[in-house]
């Protein structure tokens, strides 16, 4: 993976095995983790009934890809309809490839060729979400797209997060398809929704004829049902991924009963091929051994009681970082999102993608990773998220907050020392 070049010290540590929410390195350093593969081990490392579930699978029952439907795919559907509301559901490997599938079926029960996405947000890689707004807030190509096949203005609209105006700006051309958001920002630091910006946008969706999808594959953090059930969303698609296979590569998206509706009118119509060369969909999608992993990570892992433990853990570690940010007068900020939570070198906290991106400090970043890692604390290298699984340790988050708390008193005697 090329983003591992971002661990601090130009390189990645090796691992050689993890459990719970504590990996070792080929060292045979011990680490409490606070990554948790970007949330893809959420559940945590191995959790038992996920390995039980593999092991079945591939063991017992055989059959880890026959492009065969399975049970696991039905209950897993069906657990994803109870928890986020959509009723019909497909799978994928990665949420990547949910939000691409998606969007083409957007633009084909819409008729409309653009999407809305905002500015600094993250969608995995799909080509037209690398777009932000500049200075001059003008649509761009993200600063160091790779090589795009179609520059991303010509397919993406792009607005502000909580900047209603902004959206409604957009949307006036009459040409967006489908708006795709997070609830929260979360890959550009979390940036939370105001309120009545969620509602808002989806007021927006519906007064100008186009559809809204929720892209819960980070968020998922905030709950049993991510934040469209926290925060009573109602879209009409709903994406999700990684965390929610405990560590298989997996990813789903689902769809209102009308989106469905209109696809089956328009295949019937034989204006749309959705069973071959549509390009949605793949080979090893929905395969047994991902759907056997998803079933035993919502029933038995990811379930009520967890999120409550894990909400509390992170509640605690954000007012222990708080209270070294007011002690030392710091124009910092913390911002928690469920199990999840994250400091920024900015206060307030920024309100906007772009503000987010602004108040980068890779050195600070760098100082705090390398200091914690060095200490037995791994934080995701690429930003200063800490995410709590089920098997987190209180002790373990104890452990972090003095960590930081001795960082920044380092940090500060010797700006103070120095001048």
């Amino acid at each position: 993976m090329t983003w591992m070049t971002k661990w601090s010290g130009g390189f990645p540590l090796y691992l050689e095995r993890a459990d719970g929410a504590r990996v070792v390195d080929v060292d045979g350093n011990n680490y409490a983790d606070f990554a948790l593969g970007d949330t893809g081990a959420m559940a945590g490392h191995s959790p038992a009934a996920v390995a039980a579930a593999i092991r079945d699978r591939v063991t017992e029952r055989g059959g880890i890809t026959a492009m065969l439907p399975t049970e696991d795919a039905e209950w897993v559907a069906a657990e994803l309809c109870r928890r986020f509301g959509l009723p019909l559901w497909s799978f994928a490997l990665s949420a990547t490839d949910a939000n691409r599938w998606a969007i083409r079926l957007a633009r084909l029960v819409t008729g409309r060729r653009r999407i809305l996405v905002f500015s600094q947000s993250y969608h995995g890689s799909v080509d037209e979400t690398f777009i932000v707004l500049d200075a001059q807030d003008r649509p761009r190509s993200r600063p160091g797209n790779v090589a795009p096949a179609v520059d991303p203005t010509e397919t993406t609209r792009v607005a502000h997060f909580n900047d209603l105006p902004s959206v409604e700006r957009e949307l006036a051309h009459g040409d967006v398809a489908v708006i795709v958001t997070e609830p929260a920002l979360t890959n550009i630091g979390i940036v939370l929704p105001e309120p009545g910006f969620l509602d808002g946008l989806a007021a927006l969706a519906k007064r100008h004829g186009c559809l809204l999808l929720i892209d819960e594959t980070h968020t998922f953090s905030a709950g049993p049902g991510g934040m469209t059930a926290t925060e009573g969303l109602d879209p009409d698609i709903l994406v999700i991924g990684k965390s929610i296979g405990g560590g298989i590569p997996c990813g789903a998206y689902g769809i209102s009963q009308d989106i469905a509706d209109r696809v089956t009118a328009l295949v019937a119509k034989g204006e749309a091929d959705i069973d071959d060369v549509g390009g949605v969909g793949g080979t090893l999608a929905g395969n047994a051994l991902s759907t056997a992993a998803m079933r035993a990570t919502l029933s038995s892992v990811l379930v009520d009681t967890a999120f409550a433990h894990m909400i509390e853990l992170a509640t605690h570690y954000t007012a222990g970082i708080q209270a070294t940010i007011d002690d030392h007068e710091l124009d910092w900020s913390v911002t928690q999102l469920g199990a999840r939570a994250e400091y920024r070198f900015a206060r307030p906290a920024p309100r906007t993608g772009n503000d987010s991106a602004a108040a980068a400090a890779p050195l600070l970043d760098e100082y705090f990773h390398l200091y914690l890692s060095n200490r037995g604390v791994l934080l995701t290298p690429f930003h200063n998220m800490t995410l709590m699984s089920p098997a987190t340790r209180s002790e373990d988050v104890d452990v972090h907050i003095e960590l930081f708390k001795a960082a920044v008193a380092e940090l500060v005697g010797g700006i103070r020392s120095s001048a």
